[in-house]
């Protein structure tokens, strides 16, 4: 190891809490594993080409996700992450809007080059008259991930105002957060306007974020083994009678979005799971080689959340021009061949992030612009994402993607010093 990331690691050892830096990669890694399986790219018995979901296909899966639904842990640790930045900076007389601008620029700006690359690809592919139908279904899936990118802005965006609820009452900020949740769940399904549920973008997220806000108070670590298991238990088991009596899905992918209750109690049984690791994950991180794998994939997050499934579809599409390289999917040969284009898929990402990962550090010149053009330049961030998770993404929404994300990058990384003026006597 570099005499740099020698010293890198070291800084980290004492100011971060490196076993929820694993937990993010281990989150980010499992959802790259689980779209690699669930998207199937080959050719039948007859030659035929064959787009399926082979994952999705087992018995088994719909109860797999309520372990490998692991996205409320990564709200949960930003939660964490999030409340222990806002109070180093506002101890260092930082305020909200500088709290908001570096958010929102770290993912606006890794976000910005994706959409660019879809406005180029997907326009290219309609000049040159590719399938439509095929198209669809490819651009559709690529964009599936981007809900990730409106919910995190909205929680980040609400940090500083979050964070000053949880200091003056945490428990009703818990209390108003969880009823506000039931209550958009309770009208979105006695309705049947699903679109109700997009309500809980707020409460569901945010009340998840404040389980880490929670987290990095200590409320977890003042909790016994046994009190951690028995939480964690009741949260699990809660899962029973939302699915098997209550309207939601015993598929928690299916529950993602619209955001809907049972991701609660799968964060609060996740942060107790966390927490019991801890020590486990402490001795692990303890290494150096564990470190070092943390380091190089953490410093790529972005990178490989927002481009692993673009990746994933040309890479699928490359294996097709391979003879024998694209079994159907499904079959033996075809999750044999899985363990190897994992390999290739990340070969691939971390190539890649030698071009695109440099957007991830924030952009940040001269003075941190005023409140409302910080809310703006997140809303900008936002508004794309979302629109691709409501409609789905196609070439219009990519051109809107890349307008919003470049106009938010603009107003934000750039802002003229505030100089005093002296006034005379």
């Amino acid at each position: 190891m570099s005499t740099a990331t020698s010293a890198a690691s070291s800084i980290d050892l004492s100011k971060r809490d490196l076993t929820l830096d694993i937990a993010r990669v281990f989150c980010v890694v499992l959802v790259v594993v689980i779209h690699l399986l669930m998207l199937g790219v080959g050719f039948d018995d007859s030659g035929a080409l064959l787009v399926t979901r082979p994952l999705e296909e087992q018995p088994w899966f719909a109860y797999a996700t309520w372990a490998g639904q692991i996205m409320p842990l990564f709200f949960v640790v930003g939660g964490f992450a999030s409340l222990t930045a806002w109070r180093s900076l506002s101890r260092r007389g930082g305020g909200a809007a500088q709290y908001v601008r570096n958010r929102v620029l770290r993912l606006a700006q890794p976000a910005f080059p994706l959409f660019v690359f879809y406005v180029a690809v997907i326009g290219g592919a309609r000049l040159i008259g590719i399938d439509p139908q095929l198209l669809d279904v490819v651009i559709v899936g690529a964009g599936l991930p981007l809900w990730f990118l409106a919910a995190y802005t909205l929680c980040q965006a609400f940090v500083p105002t979050m964070a000053g609820w949880h200091a003056r009452a945490p428990e009703a900020t818990l209390g108003v957060l969880l009823a506000g949740a039931i209550l958009v769940d309770t009208l979105r399904y006695a309705t049947g306007i699903s679109e109700i549920g997009l309500v809980n973008l707020f409460f569901v997220w945010l009340l998840i974020q404040q389980i880490g806000f929670w987290y990095a108070d200590g409320w977890f670590s003042a909790r016994s083994p046994w009190q951690l298991v028995a939480i964690a238990l009741v949260s699990y088991a809660t899962l029973f009678p939302l699915t098997m009596i209550g309207p939601y899905s015993d598929d928690m992918l299916t529950n993602l979005n619209p955001p809907t209750l049972p991701l609660v109690a799968l964060a609060l049984a996740q942060a107790c799971v966390l927490r019991l690791l801890r020590p486990a994950l402490a001795a692990l991180m303890s290494t150096h080689a564990a470190r070092a794998v943390v380091f190089v994939v953490g410093t790529r997050l972005m990178t490989i959340y927002l481009w692993h499934l673009p990746l994933i579809i040309a890479l699928s599409g490359v294996a097709l021009l391979i003879p024998g390289a694209s079994p159907p999917p499904g079959s033996e040969a075809w999750w044999l061949t899985r363990p190897v284009f994992f390999v290739v898929v990340a070969i691939a990402l971390f190539a890649l992030s030698f071009l695109v990962a440099r957007w991830e550090a924030p952009r940040e010149v001269g003075g941190t612009p005023p409140g409302p053009i910080v809310g703006l330049a997140a809303f900008l961030t936002f508004l794309p994402a979302f629109c691709v998770m409501q409609w789905f993404l196609d070439l219009p929404l990519a051109i809107l993607g890349a307008l919003c994300l470049g106009a938010a990058i603009l107003l934000l990384g750039r802002w003229p010093a505030r100089t005093r003026v002296a006034v005379p006597a």
